[in-house]
């Protein structure tokens, strides 16, 4: 696993954290603005962790896909999964 996957891992596993913690909040009857701004912060490293992954994505798959006459499929891909972060 490259260093790239290693942080977007360890992202994912402190937004797994947060989001228990979120959990746990919502069933102790937490303030709701508290609550909300604890899922936000677990959205905003979610985030992160994904552009980690497609950064890693592209620096490596899609390289190597040019290298190999492939690119435009690993564009189609690209821009399948732009459309879905930007419709969001």
């Amino acid at each position: 696993m490259n260093e790239e996957k290693k942080k977007a891992l360890m992202a994912l596993k402190t937004s797994k954290g947060q989001i228990e913690g979120i959990i746990k909040m919502l069933e102790d009857g937490r303030y709701c603005v508290d609550i909300s701004n604890q899922i936000i912060a677990a959205q905003a490293l979610l985030k992160k962790a994904n552009m980690m992954i497609l950064k890693q994505h592209l620096h490596h798959c899609v390289k190597d896909a040019f290298d190999q006459d492939k690119g435009d499929e690993k564009i189609e891909e690209i821009i399948d999964l732009l459309s879905k972060i930007i419709d969001k």
